[in-house]
């Protein structure tokens, strides 16, 4: 699966739904920093990384997307 390989995430924080909780920089702290109040991740493109899924899961207003190089969902789950 291509979203097993090196640098095959993608991550992106949607601003107009971000909240700023930090529950991602809590779960994944080498991924996601807080900018003016909200998330962004600390690169757009990353190797998988459980931590950044727990990260999306965990988001309380689904702010953040995971998928695959190909622009497939990972999470969070639909």
């Amino acid at each position: 699966m291509s979203g097993e390989q090196p640098g095959g995430w993608r991550v992106f924080v949607d601003s107009t739904r971000c909240i700023g909780s930090g529950i991602c920089v809590g779960a994944a702290p080498r991924h996601f920093a807080l900018a003016g109040g909200l998330s962004r991740p600390l690169e757009e493109q990353i190797d998988p990384a459980d931590e950044v899924l727990d990260a999306a899961e965990s988001c309380p207003m689904e702010a953040i997307i995971v998928s695959d190089v190909e622009g497939s969902r990972i999470a969070p789950e639909p």
